[in-house]
C-alpha cells in the first residue's frame, strides 16, 4: 500500500463517507403514537400534512407537536397509500417511509427548491419574510405536494410558480398580499389532469387556499400562517 493510499484509508475511518439518504434522514427516536408529543411529533406532523383528509374538507393538520386525534387520522391515511398496517402509530416501518421521501439538502423526493426559487433569480431572497423562513415554508409545502402527487397515481407535479419576491410579483401581477411572497403557495400542473381535478385532489391534502385557472392550479396554506389571511379558506 502507497503512503497516499495509507493515509486516504485513515481518513474515511476517521470521516466515513456518508451517502445522501443517511445525511438527511431524521433521527426518530422512539415510536409515536397518540398522546405523545413534543418536536418529533411536530416534524411528523409536517410530514404528513398532505394526509389531513379522506375527501374535499376544511381541515389541515396543526403543527403544534401534539399528536391528537387529527394527526392520528392523517398518519393512517399515510399508512395506507403506502402500503403500511394502518394503525396510526409510527414505528420503525412507517419511520422509515417517511425517511423515504427525504433529499440530502432538506427537500423532499420529488422536489427540488430550486423549482419553488423567485422568477427573477432571487432565490428565496425579496420576500416579506426573511430567505430561512420561505425555505422552511416551501418545506413543508413539499411534503403536502408529495402527497398530491401520490393521490394522482404518482404524476409528476410541475411548479409554474412558487415563490415570488416583491419585485417578481409585481411583475406577476399578483395581489398585494399573495401567499407566493412568503413561500407558502405554489402554481401547479400535472400532466392528465385538469386544474379541477387538481383542485379537488388539494382540497384533501390541506391546502386552505385553493384557486383554479384555466390552464394551473393555485394552491396556499393561507388558513396555517400569519400573514395576513391566518383562518381563511379560500376556495372560489
Amino acid at each position: 500500500m502507497t503512503k497516499v493510499a495509507a493515509v486516504m484509508l485513515a481518513m474515511a475511518v476517521v470521516f466515513p463517507i456518508i451517502g445522501q439518504d443517511q445525511a438527511s434522514a431524521y433521527s426518530w427516536t422512539r415510536n409515536l403514537q397518540e398522546g405523545s408529543n413534543g418536536a418529533d411529533v411536530k416534524e411528523l406532523q409536517i410530514r404528513v400534512a398532505g394526509w389531513a383528509a379522506d375527501s374535499a374538507s376544511r381541515t389541515f393538520v396543526e403543527v403544534d407537536g401534539i399528536f391528537g386525534a387529527g394527526t392520528k387520522a392523517a398518519v393512517k391515511r399515510f399508512q395506507s397509500a403506502y402500503g403500511l398496517t394502518a394503525d396510526g402509530i409510527v414505528g420503525p416501518a412507517t419511520q422509515a417511509k417517511l425517511n423515504s421521501l427525504e433529499a440530502g439538502d432538506g427537500s423532499t423526493q420529488n422536489f427540488n427548491f430550486s423549482e419553488f426559487y423567485s422568477g427573477d433569480g432571487k432565490g428565496f431572497n425579496g420576500g416579506k419574510v426573511g430567505a430561512a423562513t420561505v425555505k422552511e415554508n416551501v418545506r413543508r409545502m413539499m411534503y403536502k405536494l408529495e402527497a398530491v402527487r401520490k393521490k394522482a397515481g404518482n404524476t409528476p407535479v410541475q411548479v409554474n410558480s412558487g415563490f415570488r419576491s416583491l419585485q417578481d410579483n409585481a411583475a406577476a401581477g399578483g395581489v398585494a398580499n399573495s401567499q407566493h411572497m412568503y413561500g407558502i403557495a405554489a402554481d401547479i400542473v400535472l400532466g392528465g389532469y385538469s386544474p379541477t381535478s387538481i383542485a379537488n385532489i388539494a382540497k384533501r391534502s390541506g391546502f386552505s387556499g385553493v384557486i383554479i385557472y384555466s390552464t394551473f392550479t393555485h394552491v396556499d396554506s393561507c388558513a396555517e400562517y400569519p400573514y395576513g389571511m391566518q383562518g381563511t379558506w379560500y376556495w372560489p
